[in-house]
């Protein structure tokens, strides 16, 4: 098939036994179909046990037809969005095995200020599983009346993560805690940071850097120093780009436009170095594919489970169901673990058995095969609304040796 001159595919031959020649093959012309169609830039890339065994990049890091735009290459950055929920994931595991953290503990425990307003008995499980019921900020200082983003430095406030926490601290959840499940798409990061930093002391910013990225040379930020600014791809949205495009209730779609008015604004916050410098644990993660391939394959280690990053029975404990069902807001069915999501019946982990990780805004997606012992990561700048975009969904189904439905 032929492709934009921009496409690059980088043959790895260290693992190749991990990918039989039709799957590699299958993969590739999907990936090159796709490509084929970019606007921006994409990289898809398969791990095992730490190592590459596929690794397929195209397009550019902006938009096509930008004549400063670079190539997309295997040290490009982008933000992760909501895949930054699964390092999250990973760290809250990581404490748990060492002994910090309890996640059947109530909240309080770490963050006594969080026993108002019907909190007091809400569990540390049930905010890594959607439970909670707090998917927005009220009040939002980063929102003016009409839930429209404030602009000038104001608009920044959202990157306040402790300021934010303290507000949902006085909250009242719009549901009992646990009898609902919601994806809090937003919320989730105050949340966390707030218990990760009260239960253990470091911030998750820290744990990233020095229990994550350095010990095993993952290119993986929350705080992007300055200096590997030039490295991050603009993301841009598709015309018509929104999220949960098929929701039509007046209520429902008010509050999913208020959960994301700030990060997902118009105006792009996330290409901005206020953006990149925040420590957002929500969205603002950056990376490259090939890092958050490796360290999902390495947690998946065959007959290493944890891969040394994680205790195996909190890593065991962290992939089973907390939460399950559809989404009080949006009505999509939803499988939680402690902060990962697990496979489910929209194959959104590729046509498995057995799989976890975490989605993007806009079509990237992260994850590992526990089975299968593989770490992949699609990473792209182009945001597409989820009931037009193909390209990851296409991408595991070839994975898996299938044909995508």
């Amino acid at each position: 098939m032929e492709v934009s001159e921009q496409m690059r595919v980088t043959p790895i031959d260290d693992h190749a036994e991990a990918l039989p020649g039709h799957v590699r093959d299958a993969v590739e012309e999907t990936f090159a179909r796709h490509a084929s169609r970019c606007r921006g830039g994409m990289q898809f890339s398969v791990y095992r046990e730490g190592e590459p065994v596929l690794r397929l990049f195209a397009g550019v890091a902006g938009r096509s037809g930008d004549a400063s735009a670079r190539p997309w290459g295997p040290h490009t950055l982008a933000v992760i969005f909501s895949g930054t929920k699964g390092l999250v994931a990973t760290i809250a595991a990581k404490a748990v095995g060492e002994g910090l953290l309890d996640v059947d503990a109530p909240v309080s425990r770490y963050w006594p200020e969080f026993a108002v307003a019907g909190k007091e008995s809400v569990t540390v499980a049930q905010v890594l599983s959607h439970t909670v019921g707090l998917p927005y900020l009220d009040p939002d200082p980063s929102l003016d009346a009409d839930g429209r983003p404030l602009e000038g430095e104001e608009q920044w406030v959202f990157l306040d993560s402790r300021a934010m926490a303290a507000i949902l601290a006085g909250q009242r959840p719009l549901w009992e805690p646990g009898t609902k499940v919601a994806y809090h798409g937003v919320t989730y990061g105050y949340l966390m940071s707030e218990i990760i930093l009260r239960a253990t002391g470091r911030s998750v910013a820290e744990w990233l850097r020095e229990d994550l990225a350095e010990p095993h040379g993952l290119d993986l930020h929350l705080g992007l120093p300055a200096e590997d600014e030039e490295r991050v791809a603009p993301i841009f949205q598709t015309a018509g780009y929104t999220v949960a495009p098929h929701v039509t209730d007046p209520r429902r779609r008010t509050i999913i436009d208020r959960m994301y008015a700030s990060l997902l604004s118009p105006t792009l916050p996330m290409n901005s170095r206020e953006f990149h410098a925040s420590e957002l644990a929500a969205g603002g993660g950056i990376g490259t594919a090939d890092s958050i391939a490796k360290l999902y394959s390495l947690l998946v280690t065959p007959g290493r489970l944890g891969g040394g990053i994680v205790a195996p029975e909190a890593l065991e404990a962290a992939l089973q169901t907390r939460s399950a069902g559809l989404d009080c807001l949006t009505d999509r069915p939803l499988q939680f673990g402690l902060g990962y999501e697990l496979a489910d019946q929209l194959d959104s982990y590729g046509p498995v058995d057995r799989a976890f990780g975490h989605s993007g805004a806009g079509g990237s997606i992260h994850g590992a095969w526990p089975d299968q012992g593989l770490g992949f990561s699609f990473l792209t700048n182009e945001m597409l609304t989820d009931d037009v975009d193909r390209r990851a969904k296409d991408l595991l189904a070839a994975l898996a040796g299938v044909s995508a439905p």
